[in-house]
């Protein structure tokens, strides 16, 4: 990935990049799923065997457990108010299994 100048990047947009990804990549879904049930003992670790009925999409408030952030950093994220770290951004590729370049809308 080549560096990211910030100043470049339109936030809301890469925000409506953000809240499609939480709505709709089912790779996001599972990791979240994972991650908050799998601890708890609800998780065997398959999801093709999932007991778990996985909505289409998970809330802010479950990716920011994930996240380890509150809802509302998730909203502003999603709202382009606040932008991302890179740090958070390579998380978010990692997890939904789409390249960095995917997520960034550049101007």
């Amino acid at each position: 990935m080549r560096s990211i100048d910030k100043k470049r990047v339109d936030w809301e947009k890469t925000g409506i990049n953000l809240q499609l990804l939480r709505n709709d990549n089912v790779n996001l879904r599972r990791y979240v799923c994972f991650k908050l049930r799998y601890e708890r003992g609800e998780c065997n670790d398959d999801c093709d065997k999932c007991l778990y009925k996985m909505d289409r999409s998970i809330s802010r408030a479950e990716l920011a457990e994930v996240f380890n952030v509150s809802e509302s950093v998730v909203y502003n994220w999603e709202k382009g108010k606040t932008p991302v770290s890179i740090e958070d951004l390579l998380f978010y590729s990692e997890i939904a299994k789409v390249p960095v370049e995917s997520i960034l809308y550049l101007e």
